[in-house]
């Protein structure tokens, strides 16, 4: 019988929230998976169920940095690269600004080249952020956005809109067989519980009696896609056909405010704690939601999960955790 040879996909930032989602469903979808990761903000832990298989690898190695010799040679059978390494919440890209900075530009740029050695099919997870605080409602892929380059989050989003720009340059100069997707607010099993995400925080402080801190009047808006889903769009943004060059928001359009968010949190957790009004921070985004009609025409993709069917599994992890 002739043996089976299998498609093998990298995940850049594999070990973290995102990324080790999407190992195990690549993993269940039959592919050998390459994880790298530098495990700054990513953890071992989200992928222990995966170490020790067959199909699955793991590799510490930061984007940033040249591959060796010996780990160019393992990689030189690609047929797919998921670019997600870089850190993706507040407390991360302000306390590691250049770092993110770095993973955004040298670090795709590394991955790109691998990508035109290898002839690897590559998807690049850009960011809602890339809208900055948007002037249009909702934001469709065509919107430019809004966005401050001069300040404490932009880090992030100018990087990664740079992170677009290269994608833009090796899609046109190189032909490299590239597509770029745009999360929005994701969360689910396996969010680190001091990320300081909406949703992580309301949680913790929900569960230890504390007030929940909503900034502003809790009027600014949030659309929140349970990981299941989110990893569901960002395989059908990759093995479609007549995905090159194109942009997808990825993202649940059902929009609520935060303070109803929190008050939602408080009531499935069964939380005694006040809900309390302080000052808004620096560049807040008082509004997010995605327009996915072109992810719901060309990927026949749109969100399952509801938010308080998606809270209640987030809260089990939690609980577990």
């Amino acid at each position: 019988m002739k043996k089976v040879t299998k498609k093998t996909a990298l995940v850049t930032g594999g070990a973290g929230f995102l990324g080790s989602h999407l190992c195990d469903a690549l993993i269940k979808k039959g592919f050998r998976v390459w994880c790298v990761d530098n495990l700054v903000t990513g953890s071992k832990n989200n992928i222990i169920n995966l170490i020790g298989k067959e199909y699955f690898d793991f590799l510490e190695h930061d984007t940033t940095k040249p591959f060796s010799d010996k780990e160019t040679k393992n990689l030189k059978n690609l047929d797919y690269i998921f670019n997600l390494a870089s850190p993706a919440s507040p407390v991360d890209y302000e306390l590691l600004p250049e770092e993110t900075a770095l993973v955004n530009s040298v670090g795709i740029t590394n991955m790109l080249k691998l990508a035109i050695k290898t002839k690897a099919r590559f998807l690049q997870a850009s960011t809602s952020e890339v809208y900055g605080d948007p002037l249009e409602h909702p934001q469709k892929e065509t919107y430019w956005g809004n966005v401050n380059s001069f300040g404490a989050r932009s880090c992030y989003k100018e990087s990664k809109r740079f992170a677009e720009t290269m994608v833009y340059i090796y899609l046109h100069k190189y032909k490299v067989n590239a597509r770029l997707i745009r999360i929005f607010n994701t969360y689910g099993p396996r969010m680190r519980k001091n990320d300081g995400r909406v949703i992580s925080n309301f949680l913790n402080q929900a569960y230890d009696g504390k007030p929940i801190t909503v900034y502003g009047n809790g009027s600014q808006t949030r659309s929140f896609c349970f990981v299941s889903d989110l990893v569901d769009g960002i395989c059908k943004a990759m093995f479609s056909n007549n995905t090159k060059g194109e942009i997808f928001n990825l993202g649940n359009p059902d929009e609520y405010t935060i303070l109803e968010i929190a008050e939602k949190i408080k009531r499935l957790v069964g939380s005694k704690s006040k809900i309390t009004l302080n000052p808004l921070p620096d560049d807040e985004c008082m509004r997010r939601k995605p327009d996915i009609t072109k992810a719901k025409k060309i990927l026949g993709w749109e969100p399952k999960i509801a938010l308080e069917e998606g809270l209640k599994a987030t809260i089990e992890y939690y609980k577990s955790s």
